[in-house]
């Protein structure tokens, strides 16, 4: 009898390797400057180092409760508190995750059932997609429009149903850097409030947010939070990508539902980096209350460094990222011009395009700001050659 490899149907028969990786390794094939994915170029506070080392070398080595080490539970807590107004129970609201993506899949995959809708804006980060397909469910989708990626919320309210179970926003917004405004949160209620919807707020980019009254969250509205789940990320707020810490904040009887997923996905997290990221947030808000001034240096340098390339430069209102028109460069459609742009120019990017379903015809890349200043000035020295 032959022996032949089976097979198996694909339950993500569409899905294919994602554009983050397709980039990064094209960069790194032509010895781009990586601009593409979203990850700093520079470490961590020392602080935080340290107190992982310290944690590993007293032997806390061995596995954290499911839902998360009291101390780092804890501290989060106070934060949010101090933050947004609302404090979470440690015990039955605060999860931690192995990163927010883990937040959000096992967020989705607690909440969604097989024929239920949910609601996405694009563009948009590209893990919603295939959870909510895992989970069953169906997405519907409402495309903001550039340059101000604004909601029209008529649009939103003829999209509802009641097969709606979810509806997933992003804010400060990947890829666009837009932010959620007080009326955007006072439009979702009213459009909501009579039915059995949840929200997923996947606000990982909490502290890196320009605009003067700061990061809004769907924790600081008092009827939504009651149906909302808060996804945020350690990498982003640390400049530690590679830790994979993230945690969700639910009420309780939602995230008994995301805990019984979570336990069989990751279990736990590893313990000595969550006692150390507890160490760091109780030692004072210091190191997140500076991040905007810290990636608005940045921002502006980058900015100020392309003013004389043939890219025109879209508001930036939060993340590390700038959306940048290359209409007067190339007719190339976004995917293509991202190519030609790491193999000709040495810079590599993100195609808008790749965050959206539907057609997204328009000539625009996204580029990561999240860099050393002489990464940044050799970066723009390229761009402005084309």
């Amino acid at each position: 009898m032959t022996t032949r490899s089976l097979m198996p149907q694909s339950k993500l028969p569409a899905l294919g390797t994602t554009i983050f990786t397709r980039m990064s390794a094209l960069a790194q094939q032509h010895n781009a400057i990586n601009l593409s994915q979203g990850f700093p170029d520079f470490d961590g506070p020392d602080y935080l180092k340290q107190r992982l080392a310290y944690h590993v070398n007293s032997g806390e080595n061995q596995y954290a409760p499911m839902i998360g080490a009291v101390p780092l539970r804890q501290a989060i807590a106070s934060k949010t508190q101090r933050l947004y107004g609302h404090l979470p129970d440690k015990d039955s609201e605060i999860t931690v995750t192995a990163g927010a993506t883990e937040a959000l899949f096992a967020a989705i995959t607690a909440l969604v059932r097989p024929g239920d809708e949910v609601i996405c804006f694009d563009p948009s980060y590209d893990s919603y997609g295939p959870a909510i397909t895992l989970a069953g469910g169906t997405i519907k989708r409402l495309t903001l429009q550039p340059p101000a990626f604004r909601i029209d919320w008529a649009a939103f309210n003829a999209l509802l149903s009641p097969q709606t179970r979810l509806v997933i926003i992003n804010t400060p917004h990947n890829p666009s850097a837009t932010l959620w405004q007080t009326e955007d949160y006072r439009a979702l209620w009213q459009a909501i409030a009579g039915q059995e919807i949840y929200v997923l707020s996947d606000e990982v980019y909490e502290h890196i947010c320009f605009d003067p009254q700061g990061h809004i969250s769907v924790l600081a509205h008092p009827e939504l939070r009651e149906r909302a789940v808060a996804v945020s990320s350690f990498g982003k707020t640390f400049h530690m990508t590679g830790w994979r810490v993230g945690y969700s904040i639910a009420p309780a009887a939602i995230s008994a539902e995301i805990r019984k997923v979570h336990q069989y996905l990751t279990f736990a997290v590893n313990t000595p980096t969550q006692l150390a990221l507890a160490d760091m947030l109780n030692t004072g808000p210091d190191h997140y209350l500076a991040l905007p001034a810290f990636y608005r240096e940045r921002r502006d340098h980058f900015v100020r460094s392309l003013a004389s390339s043939h890219f025109k430069i879209l508001p930036c209102e939060g993340t590390y990222f700038l959306l940048a028109d290359y209409s007067a460069i190339s007719d190339l459609n976004d995917v293509h011009f991202c190519e030609w742009l790491t193999i000709n120019a040495g810079v590599a990017a993100i195609p808008l395009s790749v965050f959206c379903a539907d057609n997204f015809p328009h000539k625009l890349i996204r580029l990561c700001f999240a860099k050393q200043q002489s990464t940044l000035d050799t970066a723009a020295e390229r761009l402005c050659r084309l």
